[in-house]
């Protein structure tokens, strides 16, 4: 009897496959802007490469831009799409840019289970470069949301 037990229990270990399990797959979605790999590596820097196509992250706090809060508008370092308005900014004590919302259309999303849990991962709608993320733990008083940006991924441009 305890080995069927065991037999089993083994089954059911063994046989589960749960969605963290799997392999994250993505949705093949073609962008406005589409580029080979040898052109995204000759535009941008190692970093900017490695966030914006291979999904990447900055180190924390290593982006000037996690402390910027002049008045302007947050665009893609790869293709010039405004994705943020710096009146949306806020300061989340993560480490990265963070804002409450995306200009609307601007911002794709899907959902990637790399560390063993579900999160949405945000992306350029134009190029479909990695931004970063977006949590539910944002300012309350808003939208509840917090889009954890890296700043490598973005360029500032300051209002006129």
């Amino acid at each position: 009897m305890k080995k069927l037990i065991v037999l089993v229990i083994s089954f059911f270990i063994l046989s589960c496959n749960s969605s963290a399990q799997k392999q994250n797959q993505k949705e093949t979605k073609t962008y406005k802007v589409n580029k080979t790999d040898s052109e995204w590596k000759a535009q941008l820097t190692e970093m900017e490469y490695y966030v914006l196509r291979k999904s990447g992250t900055e180190p924390a706090f290593s982006s000037a831009l996690n402390k910027n809060y002049e008045k302007g508008v947050y665009v893609c370092k790869a293709c010039n799409t405004p994705l943020f308005k710096s009146e949306h900014k806020f300061d989340s004590g993560s480490g990265w840019p963070s804002f409450d919302r995306e200009i609307k259309g601007h911002v794709d999303f899907s959902t990637e289970n790399n560390l063993g849990y579900t999160r949405t991962e945000e992306h350029c709608a134009t190029c479909g470069g990695h931004l970063g993320h977006v949590f539910n733990d944002g300012p309350r008083k808003t939208t509840g949301k917090r889009h954890c940006i890296n700043g490598v991924a973005l360029r500032f441009i300051p209002e006129k």
